[in-house]
């Protein structure tokens, strides 16, 4: 596959363009890259081939001056981005393209909503809204927007990685699992595995050769901060064995993989209290237990024990949160277990504690549920001084909303002074449509229905 690049980049045009278009090159891995730009004042041209791609030189901005670029590389894809090609150059090129080049693709950035003459748009933005490129694009423009196709360089997607897991297989590893393991972490991207072992493991040698050139693998040997080692992980993968009590006790969610008959009483209690455990390794069981461990779960009011419900309560009750409730005043217990009681009974409405890893991190709620009407009022806030999870609360409101409720429009109403739910809900691609006294009220629709 052969694609064509056509960005500038000069100390007035600046070096964004040619820097996002770096990142989009990376996905394309196996293909044959080549940047068409022009020599301008503080360019990032060097900056392009040192990352291993051609440069064609253009004397100008003309659509003929690019088409000899066509013409000599017949590209499969064109990615356009700059401001100085508009939808006349991009028709010229796909129509004139046509007969010599009918399987052409062309992809344009864009993220002023500009009119288009293209296959793909893409607008990275994180306030990307498709529904304004109606009538902009053809029929046919696949529109790729959002924070889902926000391209980040990797030194940002290196300091993110998602979850750290703690390995351990005993000392020794005598079933020789630690390697079969990590093949199965190794499909999932932006995790770090902290790896406990000894010198009295025999497979030492051969783990070590394995890991050695893996950054995503610490090994640790004979070590002495197992306790930190645990605290900074976001789960376990240990043997139903003495570490599984450590683990047990620093409160860290686990995979336990039964490798020893001796194992056998630490496995019956894991089973009764439906812990996740393997009774033998298997690769695929493996995948489904870490993915269903990665997984936020969401628990109804309803099925919560009662600490857990003191514990909302208590969230609940807290001066952050209070203050961008509608009533300020604090409830008393048998109140908040009153109305919990109530929520068995009633259709219209749905609350769930959040867990991300096991770990409480915030609460969701649907109200006025309305299925005629197809449409139900959203609530939603995280653990009291607890950053960093709005996007997972968000993601699971709108995944029970449409996927499960499977309601058209989904309501919030927002305090005009709560800047930061505002600015969660516009990232989502709520609109305002209403406003009552220092009330906003924000609502989405189910693109897809």
């Amino acid at each position: 596959m052969t694609i064509l690049f056509r960005a500038d980049s000069s100390s007035t045009i600046g070096t964004g363009h040619i820097m996002r278009d770096l990142v989009l090159a990376k996905q394309y891995k196996d293909a044959n890259i080549i940047f068409a730009t022009q020599d301008l004042q503080g360019n990032l041209n060097s900056k392009i081939l040192e990352s291993g791609y051609s440069v064609e030189i253009l004397d100008n901005n003309s659509f003929d001056e690019f088409q000899i670029v066509m013409d000599r590389y017949s590209p499969d894809l064109v990615v356009v981005d700059s401001y100085n090609i508009d939808y006349e150059f991009e028709k010229n090129l796909k129509t004139q393209t046509q007969t010599q080049n009918p399987k052409l693709k062309l992809l344009s950035f864009d993220d002023t909503y500009k009119k288009h003459y293209c296959d793909i748009v893409l607008n990275h933005n994180i306030s990307a809204d498709k529904r304004k490129y109606k009538g902009l694009v053809p029929e046919y423009c696949e529109l790729r927007c959002g924070a889902e196709y926000t391209l980040l360089r990797d030194e940002f997607i290196q300091q993110k990685k998602s979850k750290s897991v703690f390995l351990a297989m005993g000392g020794a590893d005598h079933s020789n699992l630690n390697i079969d393991i990590l093949k199965v972490l190794e499909d999932f991207k932006n995790i770090d595995v902290n790896l406990v072992t000894t010198t009295a493991n025999h497979n030492l040698e051969e783990l070590k050769e394995y890991t050695k050139d893996k950054d995503w693998i610490e090994l640790h040997i004979n070590s002495d901060k197992i306790a930190k080692l645990m605290k900074v992980s976001d789960f376990a993968i240990v043997t139903p064995s003495v570490t599984l009590n450590e683990v047990f006790f620093m409160e860290l969610p686990f995979i336990a993989i039964k490798t020893a008959d001796n194992q056998e009483d630490m496995v019956q209690y894991l089973i009764k209290n439906r812990y996740t455990i393997l009774e033998s390794f298997n690769a695929k069981e493996l995948k489904k237990s870490i993915l269903n461990l990665l997984k936020p779960k969401l628990i109804n009011f309803i099925d919560l024990s009662l600490e857990d419900k003191e514990m909302i309560l208590e969230w609940r009750n807290h001066p952050s949160i209070r203050k961008w409730m509608f009533s300020k005043d604090k409830i008393a217990l048998q109140e908040h277990l009153a109305y919990i009681e109530l929520l068995k009974t009633k259709n219209d409405r749905a609350y769930f504690l959040v867990k991300d890893q096991d770990k409480p991190i915030g609460i969701i709620n649907f109200t006025d549920i309305d299925l005629d009407k197809s449409q139900a009022s959203i609530g939603i806030y995280a653990k009291p001084n607890l950053r960093g999870v709005g996007k997972i609360l968000m993601q699971e409101i709108l995944d029970y909303g449409f996927n499960k409720l499977k309601v058209e429009t989904i309501i919030s109403e927002v305090f005009d002074n709560n800047y930061s739910a505002i600015k969660l809900y516009k990232g989502y691609g709520f609109k305002e449509v209403d406003r009552r006294d220092n009330i906003i009220v924000m609502e989405l629709k189910d693109e897809n229905r």
